[in-house]
C-alpha cells in the first residue's frame, strides 16, 4: 500500500541558526529477503510496519514550502553519530532529512555478522515505500528526493538505482540522486540497466569489510550508460568518516573474496556453485565459499572532511 499511516509532530529543534520540525511518519513496507523476492513475488511478502524521522526547516515567512529532502540508510551497525553529521549538514543546508528505521521497526540493533535479518532488499523497498509517504507530505519536493546511505545503506543507495528492483516496486517515483558511502559492490548484475540519476560512491582504499576494487568495477562497467562515478580515499578504512579509532571488529564479514552474480530475476549467486542465494541457510552457504571473519573499521580525519564536503557539494548540485 502506498497509504501514509501516521504524522506524528514531535516537536521543534533549534540550531544556531535555525530551526526544525520533527515529524515521525510511518508507513507499510514488507520483508523481502532477496531482490528476486521483489521482482517475482512483492505481493505474496509479510507486510512490514516501517517508521522514520522527517526533519523540516521551519519558514514562518512560507509555511506551505516545500523542500529537498535527503533520505539517509544506516549501516549493519545502525545509526551512528557520524552518519547523523552528514543529516545535520545537510540540514543547515536547507533540506530536510528523513532518517529511515529498518533496524528499529522490526526489533533489530545490528546485522553484522548475520546480514540475514534485515537485507539489502527489504530496505531498498522500505526506502520506497517511505518515498510513496514523502511525496503526500505537504512540504516535501517529491521530485528532489535523494538518497543516502553507510556500508548496508551504501548498498541500498546504489542499488536502489537498479531499474529491475525500482520499476518492481513503483514506476510512479523516483530519487533524485544516489550517495553510497562504503558501499557492498561485490554483487556484479548482469542486467546493467540502472537509474538516469547522478549516482556517485565514496569508499576508502584499504577498506576490507566492502572492498573499493569492485566499485571501481562496477563503476567501470555502468559508466557509458550510467551517470555514475567515485571517490577512493587512500589509506582509509570502513568507516572512514566517524571520528573513531580504527579497531579491529572479529564479527564482521570480510568480502574481499567475493564477487556474487546478480541475475535479471534479481538472485544473487554463489561464487562457485552458482545457486541463489534466496535464503538465510543458502547464504551461509555461499558465504562459506569467500567471506573471511575480521574486519578493520575507523575514521581517517582527512577523509572524514573531504566526504562531508563532496556530499554537501552533491546535494546542492543535483537538488537545488
Amino acid at each position: 500500500m502506498r497509504l501514509i499511516y501516521l504524522f506524528l509532530f514531535c516537536g521543534v529543534i533549534s540550531t544556531a541558526s535555525a530551526q526544525f520540525t520533527q515529524e515521525k511518519i510511518s508507513f507499510e513496507s514488507a520483508n523481502p529477503f532477496s531482490l528476486s523476492d521483489i521482482i517475482l513475488h512483492l505481493d505474496e511478502q509479510e507486510k512490514q510496519t516501517v517508521y522514520g524521522q522527517l526533519t523540516l526547516p521551519v519558514d514562518s515567512l512560507n509555511p506551505q514550502k516545500k523542500y529537498p529532502v535527503v533520505l539517509g540508510v544506516a549501516g549493519s551497525l545502525g545509526w551512528r553519530e557520524h552518519h547523523r553529521d552528514y543529516l545535520k549538514m545537510y540540514q543547515e543546508l536547507g533540506f530536510a532529512t528523513f532518517e529511515l528505521n529498518s533496524f528499529k521497526s522490526r526489533g533489530i540493533t545490528s546485522t553484522v555478522g548475520s546480514q540475514d535479518q534485515v537485507t539489502i532488499a527489504g530496505i531498498i523497498l522500505d526506502a520506497y515505500r517511505a518515498l510513496e509517504a514523502l511525496a503526500d507530505h505537504p512540504n516535501v519536493d517529491a521530485k528532489k528526493v535523494a538518497i543516502t546511505g553507510w556500508s548496508l545503506g551504501g548498498g541500498v543507495s546504489l542499488f536502489s538505482g537498479w531499474m529491475p528492483v525500482k520499476n518492481a516496486i513503483t514506476k510512479e517515483h523516483a530519487f533524485a540522486a544516489h550517495l553510497a558511502m562504503y558501499p557492498p559492490c561485490f554483487i556484479n548484475p548482469e542486467n546493467i540497466d540502472f537509474t538516469n540519476a547522478p549516482m556517485h560512491i565514496q569508499i576508502g582504499e584499504e577498506d576490507n569489510w566492502t572492498p573499493a576494487q569492485p566499485c571501481e568495477n562496477l563503476v567501470e562497467k555502468l559508466k557509458e550508460k550510467t551517470n555514475i562515478d567515485i571517490t577512493v580515499y587512500p589509506n582509509a578504512h570502513h568507516g572512514y568518516d566517524s571520528e573513531s579509532e580504527v579497531v579491529h571488529n572479529p564479527n564482521g564479514y570480510s568480502f574481499k573474496d567475493c564477487l556474487f552474480t546478480l541475475t535479471d530475476e534479481g538472485d544473487v549467486l554463489m561464487n562457485y556453485l552458482q545457486l541463489p542465494m534466496s535464503s538465510p541457510l543458502m547464504q551461509k552457504i555461499g558465504f562459506l565459499f569467500c567471506v573471511e571473519r575480521g574486519v578493520d573499521i575507523g575514521g581517517n580525519a582527512d577523509a572524514r572532511q573531504k566526504s562531508l564536503a563532496f556530499a554537501a557539494t552533491f546535494m546542492q548540485e543535483h537538488l537545488r
